[in-house]
Formats: structure tokens, sequence, C-alpha cells
């Protein structure tokens, strides 16, 4: 008699739980992204999915679309803002598309070097600005927080020891006016295609360089069609990340506070994390025996890209040009 009535209150405790378990319902949520899985783009979906998870107590859940599963930078963006995606990390020069201003993160030389990527990257008054600039130019979503994948170099089939080693070449490049106006100064002719062309171009000769993060070179495998890595540093590989603004009114203010405090993860961890990325991949790829020029004359691109700096700022307008003095600012 006891055992049978120990047997009905384990059940029915079963039951209570399983009710209450139910009470709060799980949620999940697409985050995209263009490039593979070990890269600084899925280092920033983990950070923000691992910590979100924590803070709402497994009740809001990030289902990761990498490999430009749900489409390239500038299409998923268009998702975003339809609200069809939840949340995507975009290069800046491909929110240049939505965004003009956003071009000024791609000013060549704006950053110092890899110190002054993750600090300005951190820095809460270059967020705020940048948060800003979204909001005042564009709708259907809001940044959230910064990322890197590094900074840029251009690769190919033949060494690039100095600006003059460009001139005339075909270079794939971002489709934003500060890549249109730098290279051709730099006397290289302007390529624009979607970056899962970039291989096949490349292989083909319809273009003579491109140009990315190490880690980005090693893991799509341009090495195999491109196999000089020359280290330019011309530009820092900067990304923001988003949420579509129809998410956003729908969640509630702890939920906010939730988001907002995972997205914060990935501005102050994931860029030194991705420089850590970057400088695995090159020790792989000189294993693998892909030359590497690092000992690039970047004065002759500097004495180019610098009068360039506020020049381009001005043009772009206002919020680009307080974007660039908060981060020449950074210390």
């Amino acid at each position: 008699m006891i055992a049978r009535s120990m047997r009905g209150l384990v059940a029915m405790a079963a039951v209570l739980f399983v009710t209450g378990a139910g009470a709060q319902e799980v949620k999940h949520y697409r985050f995209a992204y263009d490039q593979p899985r070990n890269t600084g783009y899925s280092i920033a979906g983990d950070l923000f999915a691992d910590k979100l998870k924590e803070l709402s107590k497994g009740t809001m859940i990030i289902d990761q679309y990498p490999g430009a599963q749900l489409g390239q930078e500038p299409q998923v963006l268009q998702l975003v803002k339809a609200g069809d995606v939840e949340f995507s990390i975009i290069s800046s020069a491909n929110t240049a598309t939505i965004s003009p201003q956003a071009g000024v993160m791609s000013l060549h030389y704006l950053f110092r070097d890899e110190n002054h990527v993750v600090k300005g990257l951190a820095d809460p008054r270059v967020f705020e600005a940048l948060k800003a600039m979204i909001d005042e130019t564009t709708q259907g979503l809001h940044v959230i927080a910064t990322g890197s994948q590094g900074v840029r170099h251009m690769y190919s089939k033949k060494e690039i020891h100095n600006v003059g080693d460009i001139k005339g070449l075909k270079i794939r490049v971002q489709a934003t006016a500060t890549e249109d106006m730098m290279f051709p100064a730099y006397g290289a002719q302007t390529v624009h295609m979607p970056f899962g062309s970039v291989y096949t171009s490349l292989q083909t000769g319809v273009m003579d360089v491109a140009e990315n993060s190490i880690n980005v070179y090693l893991v799509n495998k341009h090495y195999e069609v491109a196999p000089v890595l020359n280290i330019t540093e011309h530009e820092a590989n900067n990304a923001l990340v988003f949420i579509s603004d129809k998410l956003w009114q729908s969640l509630s203010a702890e939920q906010k506070g939730w988001v907002q405090a995972a997205a914060n993860e990935i501005s102050t961890k994931e860029p030194a994390k991705a420089f850590d990325l970057e400088r695995t991949a090159a020790e792989k790829l000189k294993k693998m025996g892909v030359k590497v020029v690092d000992n690039v004359d970047k004065k002759s691109f500097t004495v180019i890209a610098d009068p360039y700096l506020d020049k381009l700022a001005k043009e772009l307008g206002p919020h680009a040009e307080k974007i660039k003095n908060l981060i020449r600012s950074v210390n």
C-alpha cells in the first residue's frame, strides 16, 4: 500500500515538473554568416549562443547557419531587415550596401596595429557611434556588437613587395566607395563579385588578386589557386552583429538585457580570439608550403592611403567622420 502511494507521489511530481518546465517556452533564433565554422564569425556565434542560453536559463537558443547557407552577406542583411533572419554577423564593408557611412570601417590603415583593432572594437564610444549610425541611416535592424576577422592581406599567384607590384592588376574588392577609391589610387583595377565566386575567379584568371584575412584565406582554400600570401595589413577586417527590429520589438525588457549582455561577449572577447586564429592559420599555411611575403613595404601604401583618411570619412558623412575620429583617439 505504502509502495503504491509512493509510486503515485513520484508520478505526480514528474507531471508537475514537466508542467512547470513547459511554463517558459523555449524559442530558437537563426544566426547567419557567410564564413565556415572555425573562423572569427563562428567564434562570435558560439560566444553569443552560450551566453544567451546561460542568461535566459535555456529559453533563448541560437541556431547557427554558417557558410552562406542563408545567402551571401548582402542577401542576409535584407533578410534581417525583413525579420526573416533574427541575427547575423556581417562585414562592415558589406554593411555599407545598406548604410554607406559604414564604409568608414574599411578605411585603409585606419587602425595602427592589432592592439588598436581589439581596443577600438571594444570601445563603448565607438560602439555607440556605430549603433547611432545604423539606427539613423537605415531601418529594420540594430547593431548589438562589433567583431573582427583580423586584418586583410592581398593574395595572388605573384609576390607583392610594394605598391608598384599591384599596378594594373585586377583585384577583387568589397563593393564600397572606400575600396573603389583606394585600390585605383594604388594603380590597381577593382572587380566586384560575391565572396563565393572568388576561388573560381582566381583559378581562371578573371582576377589576379584577392584580399582577406589569413584564416579566411586558409579555410576557404584560396591558397590552392593563389599560393602567395602578401602581408599588406591594409585594412581591418571588421564586422557588425545585427538583430532584426522585428525580433527586438517583440522582446521583453529582460530579454533585451540578456541579448545585449550576450552580444557584449562578442565585442570584448571575439577580436582577440580572431587574431589568435590568424597566427595559427599563418603557421599552418607556411607548413603547407604557401609562400608568405612578410616584408611588404607598407610605407609605399600608407603614403598614398593616409591623405584619404580624412577626405573619405568626410565625404561619407558626419557619422563616418565621428567614428573615424573616435577610432583614431583610442590608445
